[in-house]
């Protein structure tokens, strides 16, 4: 079955809840922590605005991103998002339609560009994915990043204009 994208509603919250907890876990990609709460994960998810996208399979909601300002005033025409995608949905190309997509919204947000503060360099699918979309790695954060097995590893800030 083809994966279906459409807007998040807020009956999506706890199901992407499962796949962010899973995924803060996993301890490989996300900055966030076991600390981390439901109330904290839908303010990050939603409380900054933009918009937000599940990806539905099967009808269940298998992965999703929200897309939003980097930064207010001046610096609001640079875009950033997150992304996550359920565990057993991996390999099923999710992520490049939630990618893809997310970059076809971008320029009707209003951003010329979209910016990943923090792509964890071990995370080699994920770098792989975003430099096959046209991003590129601006710079190397040292040790940026505690990988729950690896210990301190480089992270990425990626970049890329939208074309707008």
């Amino acid at each position: 079955m083809t994966v279906q994208l459409r807007e998040m509603s807020v009956d999506d919250l706890p199901a992407l809840w499962q796949i962010f907890r899973e995924i803060i876990r996993e301890g490989v990609s996300y900055p966030h922590d076991e600390s981390t709460t439901e109330p904290d994960f839908v303010s990050y998810w939603t409380a900054r605005g933009g918009e937000q996208w599940v990806a539905v399979l099967d009808d269940r909601v298998v992965g999703g991103y929200t897309l939003r300002s980097n930064q207010p005033g001046r610096g609001g025409h640079t875009g950033t998002a997150s992304y996550v995608v359920a565990e057993e949905a991996r390999g099923k190309s999710i992520g490049r339609a939630l990618g893809e997509h997310s970059l076809l919204r971008a320029p009707h947000l209003g951003f010329s560009a979209v910016q990943f503060n923090l792509v964890v360099s071990t995370n080699e699918r994920a770098v792989a994915l975003w430099r096959g979309l046209g991003f590129r790695v601006l710079g190397t954060l040292p040790r940026a990043f505690e990988h729950r097995t690896l210990g301190r590893v480089d992270a990425f800030v990626m970049y890329r204009e939208t074309g707008r």
